[in-house]
């Protein structure tokens, strides 16, 4: 009997064990923070970039707010949106009053945020967005691949704090 209580002991423990090794497992990368562009490291357009100069993340269990610091033609602006980290779709400002649809997943081992964005833009269909964040060696890589009647284009943004 003492065999056999000191063996549901231990089965105990290694459930235990294997739940905390899951939940860290588990846990989700936090992108908050203050990011400036690497230019050197980033993958760019040639002719046009829409990288930002900067980006200011904020995250907790439930959302991101990601808020780009750009510059166009002289001009700085900034675009911020909010995501919900749930997999549900979220609303957040367009062009020239548009509204954009966005989703946030995470992939299966949670080391890789995907947000999909659709724009509506007049007289020209639909923008598609897909970006895809991730930490890697203490720098935040956003692979950007934007989609509409006017082509394709794809750039590896990578920034560091």
């Amino acid at each position: 009997m003492k065999n056999f209580s000191t063996l549901l002991r231990m089965a105990g423990l290694f459930l235990i064990a294997l739940m905390f090794t899951n939940a860290a497992m588990a846990q989700t990368p936090d992108f908050s923070g203050t990011w400036k562009l690497n230019r050197e490291k980033s993958k760019l357009g040639a002719e046009f970039s829409m990288a930002p100069q900067s980006m200011v993340l904020v995250q907790d269990a439930a959302t991101l707010t990601v808020e780009r610091h750009s510059e166009f033609q002289g001009q700085e602006f900034v675009i911020k949106d909010k995501f919900t980290l749930d997999g549900k779709e979220c609303l957040n400002e367009g062009w020239q009053g548009t509204k954009k649809k966005s989703t946030a997943t995470w992939s299966d081992d949670k080391k890789v945020l995907t947000i999909k964005s659709a724009i509506p833009m007049e007289g020209a269909g639909e923008i598609s967005i897909t970006e895809k964040y991730a930490l890697t060696e203490g720098a935040l890589s956003v692979v950007s691949t934007s989609s509409s009647d006017w082509g394709t284009n794809s750039e590896t943004y990578v920034f560091d704090k």
